[in-house]
């Protein structure tokens, strides 16, 4: 957590903006060697260690290490794949499970010591997250019904005077192949950015104020710090729900595509 630009100086305290997520490279000077890109790799060999070790000895009496990994798998396929999307779900399990384990690792780097960054602050990862459930959810469409077909039945709604389609079908277009993939990636980057920026706000100021000169803002310091800790633990369940929320999304948007008419 960038905090150090944010002590007492001349100028007074300076508050948290969007330079603070702006990270500079770890090594050298490329834009690709930042703490954002590591901790997303960082998240893929963690997220694949734990599960194969949760699954290398598996048992009938399952270990607690077994247990845990289970538990998601079953939260996944049953809650996100099997009642959302009904009929054929098996086959969308693997992309939920992978999108689901992968955005609430990455989330909740945003509140373990020494990491302390959500990777989905930067807008970037969730647009390509929003941008593979966008290809899977139109790819589906597209091979049970036909390119025309589909295409047809996006743009035409059955069912409707012929003249509202000078107004609905722009408006359809529009939700099929840019809000949709556009507001998925927007809500959880703003949720994570937003809650990034109120931690700074919070630790960044009980930081001033304890090393301000006024007693009066010694004073107030552990006030701040304490708000920051409990906006943690808020910011853990907005994190959670999160990566819920976006895997849950994306399940409804593929059991549309696997609908005969949207």
């Amino acid at each position: 957590m960038q905090i150090t630009g944010h002590l007492a100086s001349s100028a007074g305290f300076v508050p948290p903006s969007t330079s603070d997520f702006n990270l500079p490279p770890i090594f050298g000077h490329s834009a690709y060697l930042t703490k954002p890109i590591a901790l997303v790799f960082f998240s893929v060999i963690l997220i694949s260690a734990f599960f194969i070790l949760a699954s290398r000895k598996s048992a009938v009496v399952p270990s607690k290490l077994q247990y845990a990994g289970e538990s998601i798998y079953s939260f996944v396929r049953k809650d996100l794949g099997e009642e959302i999307i009904g009929s054929g779900f098996l086959a969308y399990v693997p992309f939920l499970f992978t999108l689901f384990t992968f955005v609430l690792v990455n989330n909740v780097f945003g509140i373990i010591p020494f990491m302390q960054f959500p990777a989905m602050s930067h807008v970037s990862f969730p647009y390509v997250l929003a941008g593979f459930s966008y290809f899977i959810f139109h790819a589906i469409g597209v091979k049970r019904q036909g390119l025309i077909p589909y295409l047809k039945g996006i743009a035409f709604l059955p069912g409707v005077p012929k003249f509202a389609y000078i107004l609905l079908t722009p408006i359809e277009i529009a939700t099929y192949f840019l809000i949709r993939p556009v507001t998925l990636a927007l809500r959880l980057f703003a949720n994570m950015f937003a809650g990034h920026l109120l931690l700074l706000v919070f630790i960044g100021g009980g930081n001033y104020m304890l090393h301000d000169s006024h007693l009066l803002m010694k004073f107030l310091s552990p006030f701040s710090f304490s708000f920051g800790i409990i906006m943690t633990f808020f910011e853990f369940m907005v994190q959670c729900l999160q990566a819920y929320i976006i895997t849950l999304l994306s399940a409804l948007f593929i059991a549309g595509a696997l609908a005969e008419e949207h």
